[in-house]
């Protein structure tokens, strides 16, 4: 069983920057890869971005344009996300996610979620 937690949410005005990190437990996590989705009130949940299970691929979402960086650190077994150039769109709570696909932007590839961290940007 694996288990993770996110972290790094919080409150930023447009422009400002968060990092997002998942700590995963269980010792087969550097096996899986790794990725972030995000749900809005009233929306449905949307891909971010994934990482493959070396962190050698990453795949993102067309709306990130650049904005965000996806990594991770298999010793640490964490996956984090680098969000800068924020903006209130991107308003929504973020959750960790890991699955044997890399870079599936298909939420239903994923086996273990996190309980997410809600992320706010202020105008």
């Amino acid at each position: 069983q694996v288990k993770l937690v996110e972290s790094g949410g919080g409150l930023v005005q447009a422009g400002g920057s968060l990092r997002l990190s998942c700590a995963a437990s269980g010792r087969t996590y550097s096996t899986y890869a790794g990725s972030w989705f995000r749900q809005a009130p009233g929306k449905a949940r949307e891909f971010v971005a994934a990482i493959s299970w070396s962190g050698g691929s990453t795949n993102y979402a067309d709306f990130v344009n650049g904005r965000f960086t996806i990594s991770r650190d298999n010793a640490k077994n964490t996956v984090d996300l680098q969000m800068n150039s924020l903006k209130p769109e991107d308003t929504a709570v973020y959750y960790c996610a890991i699955g044997r696909y890399n870079n599936s932007p298909r939420w239903g590839e994923y086996d273990y979620w996190g309980h997410g961290t809600q992320v706010t940007v202020s105008s």
